[in-house]
C-alpha cells in the first residue's frame, strides 16, 4: 500500500470545472465510505474547498481513486483528466505539508486552509476511513504547518479573500460607508468578509441565510439585520454590494432576480462577489451592464500582486518542509522493518532465556559462579553469531562478498580487527 494525493485546484482547473467536483459537506462521510467500499482503497480523506478538491488515500494505485472521483460526480474520466494531478508517496507527503502551510493557496500563507484540513481529518475519522498511516500523516502535517507559520513570515501582512472583496468594491464605490451590503450565507468565509466590510462602517449590513437563527449572532456582532434566503428577491435592489458564499448545490441568485433588482435601482451599479463553489450567482449575471460580478478566480488575480514580498518566507518554508518530508519517509521505512526487528528480538530473547535457565541450574547444583558466568557469556555469543557466521560460510563468490559487506556494516567491524 502506498500513499497518494490527487485532485484539482485553482492552479490546474478553472472555476467551471472545480465546482463540478465539489463535495456536499453533509455527504462527505458517506462519500468516503463509498470510496472504501471496493477494498482497493484502505484509508481516505477528502479536502473540498472553494479552490480545491483533493483525495488523500492509501491504495495500490492512485487510478482507483481517480476513477471513483469521476464516477461519483457522474463525469466521464476524460472530462477531469486534463485538470487532475496525482502525487505518489513522497510527493503526496510534500504536497499535504505545503497545502496546510498555505504555500499552495490562492492567497499565499492564508491560515483558513489549515482549519479546513483539520476538518477533513475529523470527517474521515468519524467516517472510519482514517487509519494509522493517514492519521499519522495528518498529525505530522498539522505540526509542520504550525512550525512554518511560527518560524517564518509566510503569514505576515496577508491579503485575504475578504480583503480582496473589499478592495474590488472600493474600485466601484469610493466609500463603503455610503453603501448597503448584503451577505448571503453565515459560514466562516462570510464571517471573515463581514468583519472586513464592517470595519469600513457601511450604511447597512444584512445577512441572509437559510436558517436566520444561525445568522443572528453574526448579525448582532456587526450591528446588522437578518433575512431568510427566500426574502432576497424582494430586497436585492436595496443593496449596493452583495457577497455570497453558501454550500448550495444550485444558484441562489438568478439572472431574472438581478434584472428586477437593477430596474428597481434605476440601473445604479451593483457589486456582486461570488465566493461559493458551486457558484451562488448565475454566470449570466456578469453580462448585465450595471453589475460588476467577481468570482473566486477574479479575486485570485487581485491577491497575486502581493506574492513577491513573501518569496523569502517561501524559501524558508520550503526548506522546513523538505526536512520534515524526509523525517516522515524515515518513519514510514521504519514501519516496514518492524516485523523483522520484532522477529530478531524474539530470537535473541529465546537464546537469552535458554542460556540463563541453563546457568541457573548449574548454580543450583553448586558449580563455580565464575565458570557459570563464563559459560553463559560464551553460550550467548555462540548463539548470536551462529546465524551470520553460518550464512557467510555457506555463500560463494559475489554473494559471499555482499554478505561480508553487510556483516561488517551491521556489526561496525573494521579491517585488521
Amino acid at each position: 500500500m502506498q500513499l497518494f494525493a490527487l485532485g484539482i485546484n485553482h492552479h490546474t482547473a478553472p472555476l467551471a470545472v472545480r465546482e463540478q467536483l465539489a463535495f456536499d459537506p453533509a455527504r462527505l462521510g458517506a462519500a468516503l465510505q463509498d470510496l472504501l467500499r471496493g477494498k482497493q482503497v484502505r484509508e481516505a480523506a477528502i479536502l473540498s474547498t472553494c479552490n480545491r478538491t483533493e483525495l488523500y488515500c492509501t491504495a495500490d494505485q492512485s487510478q482507483t481513486a481517480a476513477d471513483w472521483l469521476a464516477e461519483y460526480h457522474a463525469l466521464p474520466p476524460n472530462r477531469i483528466q486534463p485538470y487532475l494531478y496525482q502525487h505518489p508517496q513522497q510527493d503526496a507527503i510534500r504536497h499535504m505539508f505545503r497545502v496546510a502551510s498555505g504555500l499552495d493557496s490562492m492567497v499565499l500563507g492564508e491560515p483558513q486552509i489549515l482549519g479546513q484540513m483539520k476538518q477533513a481529518a475529523r470527517v474521515a475519522e468519524e467516517a472510519g476511513t482514517l487509519g494509522t498511516l493517514l492519521g499519522k500523516l495528518f498529525q505530522r502535517t498539522f505540526s509542520v504547518a504550525k512550525e512554518v507559520r511560527s518560524t517564518t513570515a509566510i503569514g505576515a501582512n496577508i491579503v485575504s479573500m475578504a480583503a480582496a472583496a473589499v478592495h474590488l468594491s472600493e474600485r466601484i464605490f469610493d466609500r463603503i460607508e455610503s453603501q448597503k451590503v448584503l451577505f448571503v450565507g453565515a459560514g466562516e468565509m462570510i464571517e471573515l468578509c463581514a468583519a472586513h466590510f464592517a470595519a469600513r462602517k457601511p450604511k447597512q449590513l444584512s445577512i441572509a441565510n437559510r436558517t436566520p437563527e444561525r445568522a443572528l449572532p453574526l448579525a448582532e456582532r456587526f450591528g446588522g439585520d437578518v433575512m431568510r434566503l427566500d426574502q432576497i428577491a424582494d430586497h436585492l435592489g436595496e443593496y449596493d454590494i452583495v457577497v455570497s458564499c453558501t454550500a448550495s448545490s444550485l444558484p441562489i441568485i438568478g439572472l431574472g432576480m438581478v434584472e428586477r433588482a437593477l430596474k428597481q435601482r434605476r440601473h445604479r451599479p451593483m457589486v456582486m462577489v461570488d465566493l461559493a463553489v458551486p457558484r451562488d450567482i448565475e454566470v449570466e449575471v456578469s453580462q448585465l451592464d450595471d453589475v460588476f460580478l467577481y468570482s473566486l478566480d477574479d479575486l485570485g488575480q487581485i491577491i497575486e500582486s502581493g506574492l513577491e514580498s513573501r518569496q523569502a518566507a517561501v524559501i524558508e518554508a520550503e526548506a522546513i518542509i523538505n526536512d520534515r518530508v524526509n523525517g516522515f519517509l524515515q518513519w514510514l521505512q521504519s514501519r516496514e522493518t518492524v516485523p523483522t526487528i520484532r522477529a530478531l528480538r524474539d530470537a535473541a530473547e529465546r537464546s537469552r532465556r535458554h542460556e540463563v535457565d541453563h546457568a541457573m541450574k548449574l548454580l543450583a547444583r553448586g558449580d563455580d559462579p565464575t565458570k557459570v558466568i563464563e559459560a553463559l557469556s560464551h553460550g550467548l555469543t555462540n548463539k548470536l553469531l551462529h546465524a551470520p557466521t553460518h550464512t557467510l560460510n555457506q555463500t560463494e563468490g559475489d554473494e559471499r562478498a555482499e554478505v561480508a559487506r553487510l556483516i561488517t556494516r551491521i556489526y561496525h567491524l573494521h579491517s585488521g580487527e
